[in-house]
């Protein structure tokens, strides 16, 4: 094997702690791993080989090693986790967390703070809950915090010395701290307290409060604020009555790991349980079917999740992992979360009942992922992976269509494809606005300006229309990417483009212009049914019975049918459009008097500037002679 040539370089090793990366002979890294003694760690990979056929493919590949030594094993636990993320090791177990759901955001820091939704968590000082279940549950908690606390959703800096509030504190729906004289800051930091119990799933200790303070509001005689309070306790109540059920009798927080590996991949869901009950659910899925250990598989798992969450004190994992390794992932852990993490396998109890949950969870969700309604997409996707020599799977694939009739409404479709599934919900439809020719792109043929026709926009003294698809296409994928940059993705693992090379150079111009050059895509020609990529001149085709090619044609279909769909509503709504609308100060009811008079357009084109005056008067009157004659 390829590792016994490195034998001589592993015997002169350190005997220190430090992270080890095997590269194969193009330097592709193909293993980030860590160690408390470098050399043994490194050296037991000589006697490994049968242990696995993904052991034996890296000791087959491995060409070159290189080692970074560190002062402890935490620093190594460290480096390692932000090499596997950089470079996306081959035979390294990478999770994923498959699903990118809203947090809220509490802006602590700020003088009057505001809830804001989030993508991600930030150590930036602030507040964070969740993440919601689903998107929507977010908003709406939101909105629940800003119509029963009056918690402010402008952008205005606050200092108090404003000298009205604005129209939310009039629908009673900010507390307006921009006033001094209408709440002070203390006044509004009570309830922003407040607004932090209802979005952390606290509302027993809400209720409980807003009780009290309803009581004090009844014996002063404020009877509308004590009738506020009482609405706001019965909505919370109802909200906590439809919360998750799943609870504990002993009180605690602690982290349960369920885990479910197979041949096609592996499952861990994690049940995050706060106070005693299960505030959330979160599934982590490795698509390797490299046939990765159990213990590997929980110990990448538990890296990669802290990475991105807050450690609870406990973490219980459902099988007992190395020693080592156990205490250098608590020590990191400890460092995490600025505290004691224990890492424990529960046998009995309440606590082992939870764990077993998780992992029956664990497998129902490895079923839906790798089951026999994925299997065939699974295949599909695998196949797409290895004709385009794409780095991951293409779990997730976004598709753009151009629809367009002689450039006159021109519109963009986005469908999305997640699993091999369609994701309607995340479908996104955009009208062309414009911009000109794509940079950097030149077109296949001239453009050519449309027909004259008595029915064009020639007739209608309108500009000709140009009819630039390169420019289209480059414009929506600039517009799309440009806003999920904005929201922190998520980022799709392949493109594709309806069209030829043209439309994907198009493409590819408005990524680079983002710095997303790194993004894949491909275009897929109407035709021949053939796959363009910019590393190929010609283009690739798939057998026409190819699982990968039917996905990839069934994607672009629906993408087709969007965009088509979308383009009949607006040349509908164009067509629904009069020449008298163009017309300033001719709204809904004059337009329908002057055709009610007139019969048509070209009636009222012919009307005499008397005939419209006694109509709609002499200044609309005046309008429509100016539109019509140019004078």
């Amino acid at each position: 094997m390829a590792i016994h040539d490195l034998k001589g370089q592993i015997g002169r090793l350190p005997e220190q702690p430090g992270v080890y990366l095997f590269l194969s002979e193009s330097g592709e890294t193909l293993y980030v791993g860590k160690a408390r003694v470098l050399r043994a760690r490194v050296r037991s990979y000589l006697g490994a080989g049968g242990m696995s056929p993904r052991h034996d493919a890296l000791l087959r590949e491995a060409a070159t090693l290189e080692v970074v030594v560190t002062d402890s094993v935490v620093e190594a636990l460290t480096l390692e986790n932000r090499l596997i993320k950089q470079r996306n090791p081959r035979y390294n177990v990478l999770l994923r967390d498959d699903k990118t759901y809203p947090y809220l955001e509490l802006t602590v820091t700020e003088r009057a703070p505001r809830l804001l939704v989030a993508r991600r968590v930030e150590r930036n000082g602030n507040v964070f809950a969740g993440p919601f279940m689903p998107a929507l549950v977010a908003r709406r908690t939101m909105g629940l915090a800003h119509r029963l606390f009056g918690i402010r959703s402008c952008n205005e800096i606050i200092d108090g010395k404003r000298d009205r509030p604005c129209l939310e504190y009039d629908i009673k729906r900010c507390l307006a701290p921009c006033v001094d004289s209408i709440c002070s800051i203390d006044e509004y930091r009570r309830a922003v307290g407040q607004a932090q119990l209802l979005i952390e799933g606290r509302q027993d200790e809400l209720v409980e409060s807003l009780r009290h303070e309803m009581i004090d509001a009844a014996a002063a005689e404020r009877f509308e604020r004590a009738a506020h309070l009482r609405d706001a306790v019965r909505t919370i109540e109802t909200v906590r009555d439809r919360r998750n059920k799943m609870e504990t009798i002993t009180q605690g927080d602690r982290d349960a790991f369920g885990l479910k590996v197979g041949p096609r991949g592996a499952v861990v869901l994690v049940f995050q349980v706060r106070r005693g009950k299960v505030c959330d659910r979160i599934e982590l899925v490795s698509d390797a079917t490299n046939d990765p250990l159990e213990t590997e598989t929980l110990s990448a798992a538990v890296q990669q999740f802290y990475s991105e969450h807050a450690p609870a004190p406990e973490v219980h994992l459902p099988l007992e992992i190395d020693q080592d390794e156990r205490a250098a992932l608590e020590s990191w852990l400890a460092e995490q979360a600025g505290r004691r993490v224990q890492l424990v396998v529960p046998k009995r109890g309440e606590k082992r009942g939870l764990l077993e949950l998780a992992s029956r969870n664990a497998a129902v969700a490895y079923q839906t992922h790798f089951g026999d309604g994925a299997v065939v997409s699974f295949d599909a996707l695998d196949t797409l992976r290895a004709a385009l020599n794409l780095p991951v799977l293409p779990r997730r694939i976004e598709c753009f269509d151009i629809s367009t009739l002689q450039g006159r409404e021109t519109v963009a479709s986005m469908v999305v494809c997640a699993d091999g599934r369609m994701r309607r919900s995340e479908y996104r439809k955009f009208r062309i606005r414009g911009a000109g020719q794509a940079p950097g792109v030149r077109p296949q043929a001239p453009v050519k300006q449309v027909a004259r026709s008595p029915l064009g926009p020639e007739a209608l003294g309108l500009a000709p229309v140009l009819a630039d698809d390169f420019a289209a296409m480059h414009e929506v994928v600039l517009r799309r990417y440009k806003k999920v940059l904005e929201q922190g993705g998520p980022f799709p693992d392949l493109l594709v483009i309806d069209g030829g090379k043209g439309q994907l150079t198009a493409a590819y111009a408005a990524l680079r212009e983002l710095g997303l050059e790194q993004l894949v895509a491909v275009g897929l020609a109407k035709q021949e049914e053939l796959l363009f990529t910019r590393d190929r001149a010609e283009g690739l085709a798939l057998p026409p019975q190819s699982a990968a090619l039917h996905l990839v044609q069934r994607i672009r279909d629906e993408a087709h049918r969007f965009a088509v769909a979308f383009h009949r509503r607006a040349r509908a709504l164009r067509d629904m459009r009069s020449e008298l609308d163009e017309i300033a100060g001719i709204g809904t009811r004059r337009r329908k008097q002057l055709l009610t008079s007139f019969g048509s357009v070209a009636g009222v084109r012919r009307a005499s500037r008397d005939e419209l005056a006694a109509v709609v008067g002499a200044k609309a009157a005046e309008a429509v002679i100016r539109h019509f004659h140019g004078q």
